[in-house]
């Protein structure tokens, strides 16, 4: 390899640490103001009007799912599905202060996220990509492991564990007689690809380290 060859190399390799030096940052900036980005007051308001059973300290929780919710979503190129009903209300509430919910995107994700209707699995047993992605990135970002089988991420949890009348509740234990929650255990892994019918096209979530994720079957 000539002289100027590796000095070729060494120029394209530091232009690449560089580059991965600031989207690092990035993502680190944008990471901190979803943190600390105060949701509209309208936001807690729909979810206890949708859903009359939940107090103040229960909104907050679903506020706290919906802040999970643009974390995840915002490491994923391709699309996350919303896994809960609750948060959902409170994100399409979000989006109808369009000017804020804009500006907000565009801190936050460097991109306008467009809503998708929250959706579970297909059945009890099947999972469909954006779920998987949903799953994957939540186990990751909460350090969920194939020893955890005790706990649900937030997102997957909430609706479950607030009694939300037509929300999507998910089961570690898939063995309980007449369970009919859907199975967190055919979701797929938090590591590596999202499983079987996973498009693959993650952003920096391929990097996570959390583990697999996913409870006995």
């Amino acid at each position: 390899m000539t002289g100027i060859s590796i000095l070729a190399a060494l120029l394209v390799l530091v232009c690449w640490v560089l580059y991965w030096i600031y989207q690092r940052s990035v993502r680190t900036q944008r990471g901190a103001f979803i943190d600390a980005f105060r949701f509209p007051a309208t936001c807690s308001e729909k979810v206890i009007k949708t859903y009359p059973h939940l107090d103040n300290a229960q909104a907050k929780k679903v506020i706290r799912g919906l802040r999970e919710y643009f974390h995840i979503a915002g490491t994923e190129k391709g699309m996350v599905a919303m896994p809960s009903r609750v948060v959902d209300v409170a994100w399409h509430e979000f989006i109808l202060s369009t000017r804020n919910y804009d500006k907000f995107c565009g801190n936050a994700l460097g991109r306008f996220l467009h809503h998708t209707p929250s959706e579970a699995m297909t059945s009890p047993t099947v999972a469909q990509a954006g779920i998987k992605r949903a799953w994957k990135l939540s186990c990751c970002r909460e350090s969920i492991s194939p020893t955890s089988q005790h706990k649900l991420p937030l997102l997957f949890d909430l609706d479950g564990a607030l009694g939300i009348p037509d929300g999507f509740t998910y089961s570690l234990n898939c063995k309980t007689p007449g369970n009919s929650d859907y199975c967190a255990a055919h979701i797929g892994s938090c590591s590596g690809g999202g499983g079987s019918g996973d498009t693959g096209d993650s952003g920096d979530s391929s990097s996570c380290s959390g583990g697999g994720c996913g409870g006995g079957d």
